[in-house]
């Protein structure tokens, strides 16, 4: 069945068009906002479904604590749009990565997820280009990695996912 709205876009932009409901968007923004704060879990929402800063930041105006972005491409795209608490949710490896993770710092509040041991050898390198100040919160959590965690910038967070001992589950983007 086609709608008269159908048709009309049909007919005025040609197809396939994209066409989106802000109506429906601010609804389920709302809607999934409102679960999240109702559980008492921070909404961190991958930016991978729409990859849009402009819904981003309606997420964000909506309660969202930050945004979890896959690549870090994604994430420099965010920044620079202004959204300031990133969670990058895949490996970042290479000094090439490592050197834009740090300039990213300067833009925004960075959290990394790292499930290997070369992704933690790297962050160091890049906690030390971005000149922010240095932390050793995440050293009292994971004690084996303490080498790159002292390293780390206050504005990069270490996840550590250590895959023998951590359900794929616990790798969603929900933090307190």
């Amino acid at each position: 069945m086609t709608t008269p709205l159908a048709t009309k876009i049909a007919r005025d932009y040609g197809t396939p068009a994209a066409v989106i409901d802000m109506d429906r968007v601010e609804r389920n923004i709302a809607r999934i906002q409102v679960a999240c704060d109702t559980a008492g879990v921070a909404n961190r929402p991958h930016i991978k479904t729409h990859k849009s800063p402009l819904l981003a930041q309606m997420q964000i105006a909506a309660g969202a604590k930050g945004i979890t972005c896959q690549k870090i491409g994604e994430a420099e795209v965010m920044a620079e749009a202004g959204i300031d608490d990133i969670l990058i949710s895949y490996n970042l490896i290479g000094e090439e990565k490592m050197a834009r993770l740090a300039a990213l710092q300067a833009k925004a509040n960075m959290t990394v997820a790292a499930d290997n041991s070369t992704v933690i050898a790297g962050l160091p390198q890049a906690a030390a280009a971005s000149g922010r100040p240095k932390t050793g919160a995440a050293t009292k959590r994971w004690p084996a990695f303490a080498c790159a965690a002292a390293s780390l910038s206050e504005s990069a967070t270490l996840i550590v996912l250590m895959e023998m001992c951590i359900a794929p589950l616990t790798r969603l983007a929900i933090t307190p």
